[in-house]
């Protein structure tokens, strides 16, 4: 699966690639009468996250690409522009500021929480707007950040509903497994103040790895002491496959719980049959739920392209297309102010059979976040 994942998403690559040497005036013209909308992505197209950040950019060009070919064109398109980070923060930055320079409108679907504050610190610098990053830490949606839009709901949201499963189940006694990057640690406080907020006992433990690495004995071994019913992960897939594998060989038979960037498709290609039992927060409908018809609309441009249904696509293809709404409200005649308002309007804006809320400093505790488990043979139930 993983070797299909790169071959049927590598497209994405070489669309970035390509799209590095792009240049334009900001607000430009596509041609004559019709308006042109930059976007500016900077996403791991290699590197520890890469099938994450391939899968979110496909799904995010899938969007761009059906909209510029509808017949009925709105007087405007748009343009996404593609650039590999890596899941580096310093390459996000340097990325953010040659996209704003080369002149995108707006800041596009950084995936990383790292990367996402990197290139929010960027757009604040230069006004620009922030929109849909992916994994971005609780402190970018505090209401002073009026320039940055989040379409995902926030770590704390997930964490709150992770921690409501576990007590519901009577599990009481929670660890957190994180990785020591900056994802990590924002999972760990959300998992904190999940357990404050609900006046439940504090953590058994917590333990650090490095990032994506399968060097996870020091952790098992410490977690292992404080005895949990549940452990909840804040981390890539690689290192949380690891850390299951060896826990369970230690005889744990408690929960693992993940947040939803942990890659549910890369985790199976990680663990195989192993999977049964894990269960990960999901911030969007399935990608095979037809009925919902944000995923019938995405499932009907996937048949005319070489990708595969994902959680990480059609969360890209929705954030593109609630971008495209808030350039739709707006209008094609707009500027920046004219854009930011638009985007701070959508408090409750429905993509398709899945509510949105742009408004900076709101927590979303109450939205349909799933937790899915997977059976072995890869079919994941609510």
């Amino acid at each position: 699966m993983n070797t299909q994942r790169r071959t049927i998403l590598g497209s994405a690559i070489a669309f970035g690639l390509a799209g590095s040497g792009l240049a334009g005036n900001a607000w430009g013209q596509a041609k004559p009468g019709v308006r042109k909308f930059v976007l500016g992505q900077s996403v791991p197209l290699t590197g520890a996250a890469s099938e994450i950040g391939l899968a979110f950019a496909a799904g995010a060009k899938l969007y761009v690409d059906a909209f510029n070919a509808r017949k009925n064109s709105p007087g405007y398109s748009l343009e996404l522009r593609q650039l590999d980070d890596g899941y580096t923060p310093a390459k996000a930055a340097a990325n953010a500021t040659k996209l704003l320079a080369d002149g995108a409108d707006v800041l596009f679907g950084f995936v990383g929480t790292a990367s996402s504050d990197a290139g929010a610190g960027v757009a604040e610098k230069d006004g620009a707007l922030f929109f849909a990053p992916f994994a971005a830490s609780d402190t970018l949606r505090d209401a002073k950040h009026t320039n940055v839009f989040h379409v995902r709901p926030s770590m704390a949201d997930e964490a709150f509903k992770m921690v409501r499963h576990c007590a519901t189940l009577g599990q009481t006694r929670i660890a957190v497994l994180a990785e020591d990057d900056a994802m990590g640690r924002a999972g760990l406080a959300a998992v904190t103040q999940a357990l404050a907020e609900q006046k439940l006992a504090p953590l058994v433990g917590s333990a650090f790895v490095p990032v994506n690495s399968d060097k996870v004995d020091a952790a098992v071994a410490a977690l292992s002491k404080g005895n949990p019913q549940a452990i909840i992960q804040v981390s890539l897939f690689n290192s949380t496959a690891a850390f299951i594998r060896k826990m369970r060989k230690t005889g744990y038979a408690g929960s693992f719980l993940n947040f939803s960037v942990v890659g549910i498709d890369p985790l199976f290609t990680a663990l195989g049959k192993e999977i049964g039992g894990v269960v990960v927060s999901q911030v969007v409908p399935s990608p095979r739920s037809s009925a919902t018809p944000i995923v019938k609309e995405y499932l009907a441009a996937i048949d005319n392209s070489d990708q595969t249904p994902s959680y990480e696509s059609l969360e890209g293809f929705i954030a593109a297309k609630t971008l495209a709404e808030a350039i739709r409200r707006a209008g094609k005649g707009t500027d920046k102010a004219g854009l930011q308002k638009a985007m701070t309007s959508m408090t409750d804006y429905d993509v398709g059979g899945f509510r949105i809320n742009l408004r900076a400093g709101i927590r979303d505790s109450v939205r349909a976040i799933d937790l899915v488990t997977i059976t072995p043979d890869g079919k994941i139930v609510r």
